[in-house]
C-alpha cells in the first residue's frame, strides 16, 4: 500500500492530552514491544484521546474502529465487491491497518459479536497473520502494526463482555476521571472557560459520580464536562448549559434530575 494511503491516516496536530499516572510511558514500552493493548475505563474518560495522543507522539498511523453489535468479520478484514469491472477485494479498517503498519483502535470492542472478535486473535500472539479466507490470502502484519482495543468496565454482563481467550491476549491499563485538579485544568483548556467555573463543573460531576449504583448507571463525564463549558463560553448561562450537557443525557428519571439540578444550582 502506496505512502499516500499511509499518510492519510496520520494525526498531523498534537492533540490534548493531559498524563494521570504513567500510562504514556506504559504505552510507549508496550508499543516497542508490538503488544497488544486494552484500555479499560469509564465512558468519556480520554481513551479515545489517549491513543490519538500516543499515535501523533510516536509518529504512527492510526485507523479507528467504532464497534457495534451488528458489526460482521467483514466489516474488519474486508469483503468482495461488485462494480463495473466485476468484483474486486476491499480491504477493511484491520486489514488496512495490518498492512501499511498502523496502530488498529477498536473503540468499545464488547459491543462487537464475539464471533466478530476471533479474528483478531492471530494478529495477537506470536504469528502476527490475518488470514483472508474469503480471498484464499494470509496478510502478514507489518513489523509497525499494533492492535489496542478499548471498552467500559461499568457495563460488562454476561452477555457483553470478552471472553478469556481474548482478554489474555492483551496488555491493561485502567484509566479513571482524573483528580479534581487535573480535570479542572482540562476542562478549561478544552472548554475554553476559567479555572473557577471548571473548578464548578467538576464539583458537580463529583456530586453525580458518587450517586453511580444509587440512581446512576453512570457519572457525568470529563466530555460533558467540556460540552458545558463549551456552551457557556458561547454566552449561555452556566445553569441552563449545566443542565443541558450535565443533567439532561445522563438521566430522564424526575428525581434523580431535581436532584442533579440542585447540584448546578448549588455551583452556579
Amino acid at each position: 500500500m502506496s505512502d499516500v494511503a499511509r499518510e492519510q491516516y496520520l494525526i498531523q496536530q498534537e492533540p490534548y492530552y493531559r498524563s494521570v499516572h504513567n500510562e504514556a510511558t506504559m504505552y510507549e514500552a508496550a508499543y516497542e514491544a508490538r503488544m497488544p493493548v486494552m484500555l479499560k475505563g469509564p465512558t468519556g474518560c480520554g481513551k479515545t484521546r489517549f491513543v490519538e495522543y500516543m499515535a501523533w507522539k510516536l509518529g504512527k498511523p492510526l485507523i479507528t474502529v467504532a464497534c457495534n453489535e451488528d458489526m460482521t468479520a467483514s466489516d474488519l478484514v474486508g469483503r468482495f465487491l461488485l462494480d463495473i469491472n466485476g468484483t474486486r477485494w476491499q480491504d477493511g479498517p484491520l486489514t488496512v491497518a495490518a498492512r501499511i503498519g498502523a496502530i488498529c483502535y477498536l473503540d468499545e470492542v464488547v459491543e462487537a459479536r464475539q464471533d466478530t472478535m476471533v479474528v483478531i486473535h492471530p494478529l495477537t500472539d506470536h504469528r502476527r497473520t490475518l488470514p483472508l479466507e474469503k480471498k484464499g490470502e494470509v496478510v502478514e502484519a507489518h513489523p509497525n502494526f499494533q492492535i489496542v482495543i478499548s471498552y467500559n468496565p461499568g457495563y460488562q454482563s454476561l452477555m457483553k463482555d470478552l471472553k478469556q481467550s481474548t482478554k489474555q491476549r492483551f496488555g491493561a491499563l485502567d484509566f479513571d476521571y482524573p483528580t479534581a485538579e487535573i480535570e479542572a485544568e482540562i476542562v478549561a483548556h478544552e472548554g475554553g472557560v476559567d479555572k473557577p467555573t471548571a473548578e464548578k463543573l467538576v464539583q458537580i460531576a463529583h456530586r453525580s459520580r458518587n450517586l453511580k449504583g444509587h440512581g446512576l448507571d453512570e457519572g457525568m463525564s470529563t466530555r460533558l464536562l467540556v460540552y458545558a463549558a463549551q456552551l457557556i463560553t458561547k454566552g449561555i448561562d452556566p445553569r441552563a448549559a449545566a443542565q443541558m450537557a450535565l443533567v439532561r443525557p445522563l438521566t430522564d428519571d424526575p428525581d434523580m434530575r431535581d436532584t442533579l439540578d440542585a447540584a448546578v444550582n448549588t455551583y452556579f
